[in-house]
């Protein structure tokens, strides 16, 4: 991403005191194995005629390992480890999370037994519960330079490796909605939630009887949808933690504060339009890829970690995809209307218990390795297939997903803010989201279920 490109998306963003992310859907509702075997893969070609990198021959021979908690690029960084491997002499172990597993869980465990990993792919709010207690100082590595305004530091302190930028909201298909009305269509062009329902009108009016897909899964309803209540608030990382701590000691109420209601108007015209309207908890998340892919529905709530379920399900590189906010109201310059949430998500800690002087510093060069290596760059980008935070790597992401999310940074058309909650905030106020999704309950009972598990909190 180029230095001015971030500089001007950033320069009204928050400090990076505190940069966080909400629980993705990487770890989670992956639709089926992106690598079936049977299947032809389409290798992105990577240059290795230019490295310049300086390598450590005293390390050749150590091996570490990598937990990775973000599935879909398993296979990715497998290869990227081989790649590293070959010049470096180092060998990188990948140990995947198993789907549906908590990372924080995994690596807790892997610590108690002794045996943690050197590297591990985490979720920014399991690494500042972990970070002074398990993780290595990485603050004078020379990566943090390329993503000074992408780092989640901890009492001053740097304790992880920002991996990629990631972004939610209205996954559309362009296509399936001119094709639909019979003329082209410019996302720009709704710009308010009332237009918003007016497009899904006019697209059950030509045919497509409930053009929106809405996943029923926990993780994705507890974090994905309902931490925008605290994320819209200013835009800012600063303002979410600003409204969560008022949540927390009394001063506000969900019940009065604005931005619950604006959330739930919206997620009730999803509702309304929901492909699954009859039986939403019964909803498969691996038919909402392939219902976007095939025309069934024009819209489905994700983020550009979805891709790789669209892509199995048939959707090509060339198509044209992208991303609508999540509406929340009829102002059109209310930000939440113009922007789509983007900001770092998952986060490499380096363990600072148990890895030997020379595992460390075999991890550290590794790191390196995927910021200032020519291959370690491209392998980041085109193999990764993640939007890079560092500022100093020049590759743009192929998929129209990622690539939407990497064009809107550039035009300020993202808002660079995520919340840090409970790690059980998503399981417990998804399962009152779910209940709200299959009309089990009404408005005034979820928010009174979300206010009470705030007055909870200590």
């Amino acid at each position: 991403m180029k230095r001015k490109v971030v500089a001007r998306v950033i320069a009204s963003a928050l400090s990076a005191v505190l940069m966080t992310t909400m629980l993705t859907g990487c770890t989670f509702g992956f639709a089926s194995d992106p690598d079936d075997p049977n299947e032809e893969v389409k290798e992105v070609p990577i240059d290795t005629s230019v490295d310049t990198f300086s390598y450590d021959s005293s390390l050749d021979g150590t091996s570490i390992t990598l937990l990775n908690s973000k599935a879909e690029i398993q296979v990715a960084l497998e290869k990227m480890g081989a790649a590293y491997e070959e010049k470096s002499g180092v060998h990188v172990e990948v140990m995947p999370v198993t789907d549906g597993d908590s990372p924080y869980t995994k690596v807790v465990s892997l610590y108690n037994s002794g045996n943690p990993p050197t590297l591990s792919i985490l979720d920014t709010t399991d690494v500042i519960a972990l970070a002074e207690e398990k993780a290595a100082d990485l603050t004078n590595e020379p990566w943090t330079a390329e993503a000074e305004e992408y780092l989640t530091k901890v009492n001053g302190k740097v304790y992880s490796f920002p991996l990629c930028i990631e972004g939610r909201g209205m996954i559309y298909n362009k296509k399936v909605i001119e094709d639909a009305l019979g003329e082209a269509f410019d996302p720009d062009s709704i710009k308010t939630l009332s237009q918003f329902k007016d497009l899904l009108d006019r697209l059950v009016d030509a045919g497509i009887e409930k053009p929106v897909s809405l996943a029923k899964e926990d993780w994705s309803l507890g974090a994905h949808h309902l931490q925008y209540v605290y994320e819209v608030y200013d835009g800012t990382s600063e303002g979410a933690q600003e409204v969560i701590e008022k949540l927390k000691n009394g001063e506000m109420k969900l019940e009065s504060y604005e931005r619950m209601n604006d959330f739930l108007d919206m997620f009730d015209v999803l509702k309304e339009y929901n492909v699954a309207k009859g039986d939403p908890l019964g909803a498969d998340y691996d038919e909402m890829a392939i219902d976007l892919a095939d025309g069934k529905t024009a819209f489905w709530f994700n983020g550009n970690w979805a891709w790789p379920n669209l892509s199995e399900a048939g959707a090509e590189n060339e198509d044209e995809y992208g991303f609508l906010p999540y509406f929340m109201n009829d102002d059109p310059n209310d930000f939440v209307n113009q922007q789509i949430q983007a900001s770092p998500s998952k986060q490499v800690m380096m363990d600072g218990q148990v890895a030997s002087e020379k595992e460390q510093a075999a991890a550290k060069e590794f790191l390196n390795w995927i910021v200032y290596s020519e291959i370690g760059q491209q392998m980041l980008v085109k193999t990764c297939n993640v939007i890079p935070p560092f500022i100093n790597n020049p590759y743009e992401p192929a998929d129209p997903l990622s690539r939407d999310i990497y064009e809107k940074v550039q035009d300020g058309k993202a808002f660079n803010a995520a919340a840090i909650v409970p790690n059980d905030h998503w399981s417990i106020l998804g399962a009152a989201m779910q209940k709200y999704l299959a009309g089990r309950s009404d408005r005034e009972e979820l928010i009174e279920t979300a206010q009470k598990y705030w007055d909870d909190q200590e």
